[in-house]
């Protein structure tokens, strides 16, 4: 007589789905993850029997996450913790985060991983995926956002460039006011020296004229 009162396939999809979730949970809860550290280095093996429907799950603690079968792994002949109860129950302790609720579960196994269990059940919910994801984008803002000294540093570093840039196209005006200054004394020079020229070049042919004449 087969445990469960779903099909195999429809099972295996809620498994898939549950594994996924369980994973963005680890992902960004860093108090998840850390209650289920111990349960993950043991390797520790959970049955799950509910009720209303009739399932029975068996979760692996693993370092790549919480593994979900509906067969005991291969290699164990027995789970390290096994918890009965309604799915209600299941329900109520991992939306509650509540001590009291999760201790109502009835639990066996040796004690330490039955502790360790609770641990991970109370920590374990939805609420703590919105929690991690919102600590994630408030941390990523954060971290991104500069704060009121190093805003105050790039205003003053901006406005000393302003004041260099400033300066430099100050001194490249008045160089080039000096350039335009000489240039024109350049040209006055020039004129003059055309005119001195010329006039030179006349009286010369004028002294040239004279001594040929006589």
């Amino acid at each position: 007589m087969k445990r469960s009162t779903l099909s195999h396939s429809l099972l295996n999809v809620i498994l898939v789905f549950i594994e996924s979730a369980l994973t963005l949970l680890l992902r960004f809860d860093p108090e998840l993850r850390k209650a289920a550290y111990p349960l993950a280095k043991g390797g520790t093996v959970v049955a799950l029997r509910l009720y209303l429907p009739h399932v029975e799950v068996f979760a692996t603690f693993s370092t790549k996450g919480v593994l979900l079968d509906a067969e005991l792994p291969v290699g164990r002949s027995e789970p390290d913790v096994i918890i009965n109860a309604y799915s209600i129950q299941i329900i109520n302790a991992i939306s509650t985060h509540d001590s009291e609720t999760v201790e109502k579960l009835q639990m066996r196994g040796e004690s330490v991983q039955v502790q360790l269990v609770k641990q991970f059940i109370m920590q374990l919910g939805v609420g703590s995926l919105i929690r991690g994801l919102i600590k994630k984008i408030k941390g990523g803002k954060d971290k991104n956002r500069p704060t009121d000294a190093e805003m105050a540093d790039k205003k003053e570093s901006y406005q000393l460039r302003i004041k260099e840039q400033q300066t430099q196209i100050n001194t490249l005006t008045i160089k080039n006011r000096e350039l335009e200054t000489t240039l024109k004394e350049l040209q006055s020079k020039q004129k003059t020296l055309m005119i001195i020229t010329a006039i030179a070049i006349v009286v010369m042919i004028g002294c040239i004229a004279g001594l040929l004449m006589n």
